[in-house]
């Protein structure tokens, strides 16, 4: 018997470590994510800013126009929806 409580013991102690290693992975992950979310907030902020004072923010409207699928997101721009028939 006592082999048998020490092997459950062992057990749950191993589940609770990869619960937490998850739990870890997890939130590394997430910091990760807004990580690159922030880096693509600031890229765009500087872009937009730099088209703003030289004058190319039509360009960079043209470039949306042929990249941006998604209503929602052509619709931040000014532009029209295109027919996804």
């Amino acid at each position: 018997m006592p082999n048998n409580d020490r092997l459950a013991k062992l057990k749950e102690q191993k589940e609770k470590l990869e619960a937490r290693i998850q739990l870890m992975e997890n939130r590394q992950k997430d910091k990760e994510r807004k990580n690159d979310t922030r880096r693509k907030i600031l890229l765009g902020s500087y872009y937009l800013d730099h088209a703003e004072k030289h004058g190319t923010l039509n360009e960079i409207k043209k470039i949306m126009d042929s990249y941006l699928t998604r209503e929602s997101d052509r619709l931040l721009f000014d532009l029209a929806v295109k027919d996804t028939k």
